[in-house]
């Protein structure tokens, strides 16, 4: 067992409008989903008793059963493949991959199988499960539990990708999910688990599929998800006082692509960048920037900039806060723009 597992605290009680951590929204969306779903199961690696790495699953067991939640073996490819058969016979599977990197064994399930499903039985078979994938780093994790692998599972069609960055969405978005027909990745950055915020049910948010405007600006957009919004939230926040107005978007869904909400931010403010952790060569950011570029290039006064991780294997948790993007280094990119063509 992770060390992870012995130190990460249990959510706490979310059934009263207050603030609570994003670990706790999502555990009360397994509760209600369950609740109100039977076909709604629950299983992967230490879910169970434990609660799970991050303790999303706590208590569960204890209050649906060893028939609805449960321990897997070690073996991804065997998680996943399971969570299809499952779904092809009218079950909802929701599937935890534990951490990020260890959801690479199943990646044939996924991308062969998952994906493909119902397009290859013209879709007379759905598969409606969730794929939970704890992501991103800044938790002091070793190598194998701090990756960014949303790259992956957006270049795969079939497969819908979504990332919250706070407790209101990571309810909203893991209920919008779970009722789906077709199967979702699920990814949660691990760094904003403890995150508090207010969770007033029900949740009103906007559909899993939709940018949202965070922050409105007249300067710059500056595009985020999941652990990154931050970045972009404390980048905004540095930048006013620079007489810099930045809009900061927080994209939610990275496929489907929200192009409405972003070009029209983009199209106000003429310039744009995004931010993500992992590696910028072949990351998600590039293809965020294609799709800026191609829509709205008669808008832009300056090219599309990506603020990324170094291409680099994820480096030790000493070496970590160098790796991942920061306000500073966000502000300093914006900076290598000629802002004389304002």
């Amino acid at each position: 067992m992770s060390a992870l597992a012995e130190a990460a605290p249990a959510p706490e009680a979310s059934t009263a409008p207050g603030p609570v951590t994003m670990a706790a929204a999502l555990n009360r969306a397994l509760r209600d989903a369950m609740a109100e779903d039977d076909r709604v199961v629950v299983y992967g690696e230490d879910v169970g008793p434990l609660g799970g790495v991050f303790r999303v699953t706590d208590g569960l067991q204890a209050e649906f059963g060893d028939e609805r939640i449960w321990d897997s073996p070690l073996a991804e490819s065997g998680i996943v493949g399971t969570a299809v058969g499952m779904a092809m016979y009218g079950l909802r599977p929701v599937v935890e991959m534990q951490f990020d990197a260890f959801s690479y064994p199943a990646f044939e399930q996924i991308v062969s199988h998952v994906a493909k499903m119902r397009n290859r039985t013209k879709g007379r078979l759905q598969l409606p499960m969730v794929i939970r994938i704890p992501c991103a780093g800044a938790i002091g994790g070793v190598e194998h539990h701090s990756d960014s692998s949303e790259a992956y599972w957006t270049a795969t069609p079939g497969l819908t990708v979504v990332t919250p960055s706070n407790p209101a969405d990571a309810y909203s978005m893991l209920r919008e999910a779970i009722a789906s027909d077709d199967p979702v990745v699920f990814m949660e950055p691990k760094s904003r688990y403890w995150a508090k915020a207010e969770l007033a049910l029900p949740v009103t948010t906007a559909p899993m599929d939709r940018a949202l405007v965070l922050r409105e600006g007249t300067d710059v957009t500056l595009l985020a998800y999941g652990p990154t919004v931050k970045t972009a939230l404390d980048a905004a926040d540095a930048a006013a006082s620079e007489d810099l107005s930045i809009e900061v978007i927080d994209l939610r869904s990275l496929s489907p692509f929200d192009d409405e909400t972003v070009s029209a931010s983009v199209r106000k403010t003429s310039r744009a960048a995004v931010i993500h952790e992992a590696a910028q060569f072949g990351g998600y950011g590039a293809e965020v920037a294609a799709r800026v570029t191609e829509r709205n290039f008669h808008w832009l006064a300056e090219p599309v900039l990506r603020i990324a991780g170094f291409d680099i294997p994820y480096p030790s948790p000493k070496l970590e806060s160098f790796h991942l993007p920061t306000a500073d280094r966000v502000l300093h990119a914006l900076a290598g723009w000629n802002w004389d063509l304002a």
